[in-house]
C-alpha cells in the first residue's frame, strides 16, 4: 500500500484551487468593467442557477459536452487533437434525425438503429481525417478545421435541397419528425418518483443516462483494456510503441474514426429528446466548448463530468445577468479564464513535482 504523503495531496488541491482563484479575479475584472459589483453578478447566477428549472437545464446543457468531451479525449490520449468535433456531430445528428424519420422499429430498436447513422456517418467523416493522416502526413488539426467548413456546407445545402420537409408552413426548415418509438423518453418521470416537481418548459433529456455509461465505458477502456493501453502508448510515444509492437498508424486512424463515431452522437440529446428533428435552429459551438471541457477535466471521464456540469451551470446562470444590466456573454470570459487559469496552474504544478521528483532521486543517490 502506497504511503501516504501530505505534500502529494496538497499539490493535487494545488493547481484546481489556484485556477478557481485566478479565475474569479479575472471574471470579477471583467464585471468591474461594465462599472457593476462582482458580488451583485455572482450572487445573481448563483440564485438563478440553483432553481429546480435551471439545473435541468444545466444537465441538458451538459450532456452533449460530455459527450463531445469524451470523444475529444479520446483524440487527446492518442496524441493527436480531433478539432472538427462540430462537423462531425452536426452529420451526425442530420444523417440520424432525416434517416430515423423514415422508418417505424419497435422503441428500444428505433434509437439505437438512429445512434448507429449518427455514429457511423460521424465516424466515417472523421475517418477522412485519419486516412489523409496516415497516408499523406497532413496535420489532423488542419484537416479538420477544413472537413468543419466542409460539414456546415454540406449540412445546410442537404437540408435545403434534400431533407427538409416542406409539407409543414415554416421558416424552419427541419426534417419530418422522428416517430414517437424513435425518440428518447424524458427522465422527469423518473425524477417525479423521486419527489422533483414538474417546471414549465424544462425536463432532463433521457440521454443523460447514456452519457454516464458512455463515461463508465471510456474510462474502463482505457484504463482496463489491451487497445486502451496501445492508445496511449501511441499517444505517448508512437516511436517506443511502434518497437514494442504497436502499430501506430492504425491506432491513429482508428483513434480518430471512434472519436468522430462518438461525437456522432453528441447532437443527439436535443434532437431525440426535444426537437425530435433537425432543423436550422441546431445548436452550434457544442464541439467546440466540448475541446475546453476535456482539457479542464484531463481528460478524465470523472474530471469531463465535473467540467461539463461548470460549464452548463455557468451557461445557463449567465442568463440572470442580464437582470442587473450585465452582458450574459459575460460567461464567455469566465469560461475563457477558468481554461487558461487551469491549463497554466497544472502544468506549474506538473514542473514542480518534476522538480521535487528530481531533487528526491538525487538524494537517494547520494545517500
Amino acid at each position: 500500500m502506497k504511503k501516504f504523503k501530505l505534500s502529494t495531496f496538497l499539490l493535487a488541491l494545488a493547481a484546481p484551487l489556484a485556477a478557481a482563484v485566478v479565475s474569479i479575479i479575472i471574471s470579477s475584472l471583467a464585471v468591474l468593467a461594465t462599472k457593476k459589483s462582482p458580488m451583485d453578478a455572482y450572487s445573481t447566477m448563483w440564485e438563478f442557477g440553483t432553481t429546480s428549472g435551471s439545473l435541468m437545464q444545466m444537465l441538458n446543457v451538459a450532456t452533449p459536452y460530455y459527450i463531445a468531451a469524451v470523444a475529444v479525449a479520446i483524440t487527446f490520449r492518442a496524441g493527436l487533437f480531433n478539432i472538427g468535433l462540430e462537423g462531425q456531430l452536426r452529420l451526425g445528428a442530420m444523417f440520424g434525425a432525416y434517416f430515423g424519420a423514415m422508418f417505424v422499429l419497435p422503441p428500444v430498436i428505433h434509437v439505437v438503429a438512429i445512434m448507429v447513422i449518427a455514429m457511423t456517418v460521424g465516424g466515417l467523416w472523421a475517418s477522412i481525417a485519419g486516412y489523409l493522416k496516415v497516408k499523406r502526413g497532413v496535420s489532423e488539426v488542419v484537416s479538420t478545421i477544413m472537413l468543419n467548413l466542409l460539414a456546415g456546407g454540406l449540412s445546410s445545402y442537404l437540408l435545403a435541397n434534400h431533407f427538409a420537409d416542406l409539407t409543414t408552413a415554416s421558416n424552419n426548415l427541419s426534417t419530418k419528425a422522428i416517430p414517437a418509438s424513435g425518440q428518447f423518453p424524458n427522465l422527469m418521470p423518473l425524477l417525479n418518483k423521486l419527489g422533483v416537481e414538474d417546471q414549465p418548459g424544462s425536463g432532463v433529456y433521457g440521454m443523460l443516462v447514456f452519457a454516464v455509461a458512455l463515461g463508465f465505458t471510456f474510462w474502463f477502456v482505457i484504463n482496463r483494456t489491451r487497445f486502451g493501453f496501445e492508445l496511449r502508448a501511441s499517444g505517448a510515444n508512437p516511436i517506443a510503441a511502434r518497437v514494442s509492437g504497436v502499430n501506430s498508424k492504425r491506432m491513429t486512424l482508428l483513434a480518430l474514426a471512434l472519436s468522430g463515431a462518438v461525437g456522432g452522437l453528441a447532437g443527439l440529446p436535443a434532437v431525440l429528446g426535444d426537437t425530435h428533428a433537425f432543423n436550422m435552429g441546431f445548436r452550434t459551438g457544442i464541439g467546440f466548448t466540448a475541446i475546453a471541457v476535456a482539457l479542464l477535466g484531463r481528460n478524465s471521464a470523472v474530471g469531463m463530468a465535473i467540467s461539463a456540469l461548470l460549464f452548463g451551470f455557468l451557461e445557463v446562470s449567465s442568463r440572470s445577468l442580464e437582470l442587473i444590466d450585465i452582458a450574459p456573454e459575460t460567461y464567455v470570459i469566465m469560461q475563457g479564464s477558468i481554461l487558461l487559469s487551469s491549463v497554466i496552474a497544472y502544468e506549474v504544478v506538473r514542473r514542480y513535482k518534476i522538480t521535487l521528483q528530481s531533487n528526491e532521486l538525487a538524494k537517494a543517490v547520494q545517500a
